[in-house]
């Protein structure tokens, strides 16, 4: 699992995409069951599609847009793909920029955006796309407020690779006349922190915040033993940690490797418990369902200190801009 912006950089498909032209020069004929229309004339094969995640599902469908169209200008959650933002689920829509469009408009899964703003057309790979700054821009406004800030942080944190700083993000926001999603935007740069590092951390943030929490400090260094550990979360009230955690970073398909990580992970947890530090622990679908979240952190005896926001809890059940969510074929984490 890639926790940088260039590790999920999709600048290529993730399937060999045909069209009938390719069909004809390799001899094969793309006909159902085995192969799978993901955009007119464009195929690829059923069983190896329905077997990836949903947001490199997403990523497939835009290739195969460029691979018919590809002098199009991506923008929002496309251009994401080719920039390495995280991807929540399956959008909805390519989403495409047209400076010379006179409103924006929609065909069938297309949604091409124009803007009184001009954005700065960047070229990724083979692919036209907003820049990286106003890409973030535009999503800061559009997207949920915790998916929105995972795609700050990502954009904004030395280690998830991104180059952006905060104050940049500030100014380009202040330069668009157009009021979309504004209020949205200022929470988003309110709360963004160039010390997250990974979507999960971003995510968990915004769950702890919105029920009431104390707030953590982030990437809290301790020294006991002649060690160095480095903690998600910090509770200054009573020396809690509370980590983030994603499978990917144990390297479950590698056995030994997994082993030998898991193990010291173990040995960390159990060094900083005997210093007296109460630990809690939980993965993104935990925060997204909120309650496992809570319940971790009430057994490691972190305090509420204020109200939780419903509203915005609520926030976290749906995604207006993804497809209705389905189960990954294989057991591994919830997003890129």
């Amino acid at each position: 699992m890639a926790y940088t912006l260039s590790g999920r950089a999709q600048l290529l498909s993730p399937l060999p995409l045909y069209t009938r032209e390719d069909a004809r020069v390799l001899g094969l004929r793309l006909e159902a069951p085995r192969w799978l229309r993901v955009r007119k004339g464009v195929y690829v094969d059923k069983k190896q599609y329905l077997a990836l995640h949903d947001w490199q599902r997403y990523a497939v469908c835009v290739h195969a847009y460029l691979r018919l169209n590809p002098h199009a200008i991506l923008c929002l959650e496309s251009a994401g793909v080719l920039h390495g933002l995280p991807q929540f689920g399956e959008c909805r829509f390519i989403h495409v920029y047209d400076p010379r469009a006179k409103a924006s408009q929609r065909y069938g899964d297309i949604r091409v955006h124009t803007s009184r703003d001009p954005r700065r057309v960047v070229r990724v790979g083979a692919a036209l796309v907003t820049s990286l700054l106003d890409t973030v821009v535009d999503l800061a406004r559009v997207m949920n407020p915790s998916d929105a800030l995972a795609v700050a942080d990502a954009s904004i944190s030395a280690v998830q690779g991104g180059s952006l700083r905060l104050d940049a993000l500030i100014a380009r926001g202040r330069e668009l006349d157009n009021p979309r999603g504004r209020a949205r935007m200022r929470w988003v740069w309110d709360h963004a922190n160039a010390l997250s590092e990974s979507p999960a951390e971003s995510i968990s943030r915004a769950v702890i915040m919105w029920s009431g929490y104390e707030m953590p400090e982030l990437q809290r260094e301790f020294r006991y033993e002649g060690h160095v550990d480095r903690c998600d979360f910090y509770f200054r009230s009573n020396g809690a940690i509370g980590e983030a955690d994603g499978w990917g970073k144990y390297e479950l398909d590698e056995p030994a490797e997994a082993a030998r990580r898991l193990r010291d992970e173990k040995r960390r947890e159990d060094r900083l418990r005997r210093h007296q530090h109460p630990f809690g622990r939980w993965d993104l679908g935990d925060a997204w369902k909120v309650r496992p979240l809570c319940a971790a952190l009430d057994g490691a005896g972190v305090r509420m200190v204020r109200p939780p926001v419903p509203a915005m809890l609520a926030t976290l059940r749906t995604r207006s801009r993804a497809k209705p969510w389905r189960p990954p074929t294989r057991e591994t984490d919830a997003t890129a």
